[in-house]
């Protein structure tokens, strides 16, 4: 019998407000969940606008402690009633003036399995993220979850080959990248860099993205999130570029081991020789 993994992708428009986003991306979540999903991540800072196109501190009252805040309580109780793993994005205040981009990971039983911490922050026009997050410092944490190893890396981060790699040597067989890109700067980008980091790291990769326009400058979101295998294909198709989707897609694990009895990366590491990597 195949080891299947149904995961689910979930990408919304901003709904003008937090409750109502919440309440949009639960709808969605529970559609998921009646399609049979095991996994599902949703978008970066799924209940917000992506804000970070301007700088206005008034923003950062809109960050919550992770896990005793609201949001992530709520979405606790909702992993409870539909028994899936879910990857739960979010603006986290740990403490005054530490803000972080963080996603919470929730076991298919509501248990809180803990967060990553966005490590690299974009800071230019647009994308001001410096004014309101710290840079992650939990390093790259894999979580055992009801479905297996999955990771987390948070839109910006996919640039950076190294946090793929230090993901798959923990371990990580499902990879979430729930981001917020827009039209132009990086659109061409979207469909290369997941399937190349799928295959150098030889795991199955969600990528997320939110569609449509916010009331924060003028970046068009693009959507198209997908699933790719560990060979760089898509896992069905792309979601819509304009509309609200969840996809589901059945991820076949038993994928890993066949691609890494032919490309044996891991083996042929050679870590001797990557010293210059982290010199500054």
């Amino acid at each position: 019998m195949a080891n299947t993994v149904r995961a689910a992708l979930v990408q919304t428009a901003w709904t003008g407000d937090k409750d109502s986003m919440v309440d949009r991306n639960v709808e969605l979540a529970r559609e998921a969940a009646e399609q049979g999903a095991h996994v599902l991540c949703f978008q970066e800072l799924f209940n917000a606008p992506y804000f970070c196109q301007v700088q206005d501190d008034e923003h950062k009252d809109t960050a919550e402690l992770v896990p005793d805040g609201p949001t992530t309580q709520r979405m606790i109780e909702l992993a409870k009633e539909t028994g899936m793993v879910l990857v739960v994005p979010i603006y986290e205040k740990h403490d005054d003036g530490f803000l972080y981009n963080t996603a919470a990971v929730i076991d298919a039983d509501g248990s809180y399995l803990g967060k990553y911490r966005k490590t690299h922050l974009p800071h230019v026009g647009g994308f001001w993220e410096k004014f309101y997050f710290r840079p992650g410092n939990l390093g790259y944490p894999v979580f055992d979850t009801a479905v297996g190893r999955i990771g987390v890396y948070i839109c910006y981060d996919r640039h950076f080959p190294e946090g793929w790699r230090a993901l798959g040597l923990k371990g990580a067989k499902i990879v979430f990248n729930p981001s917020a890109t827009s039209r132009g700067l990086s659109m061409y980008l979207w469909n290369l860099e997941q399937p190349a980091a799928a295959v150098a790291n030889e795991y199955f990769i969600g990528a997320i993205n939110r569609v449509g326009k916010e009331p924060y400058g003028d970046n068009d979101f693009y959507g198209s999130s997908y699933f790719v295998d560990p060979r760089g294909q898509l896992v069905g198709d792309a979601a819509s570029d304009t509309e609200e989707e969840v996809i589901v897609r059945d991820l076949d694990l038993d994928q890993l081991e066949e691609v890494r009895k032919v490309w044996a990366f891991y083996r042929d590491r050679r870590p001797d020789a990557y010293g210059d990597i982290t010199a500054p």
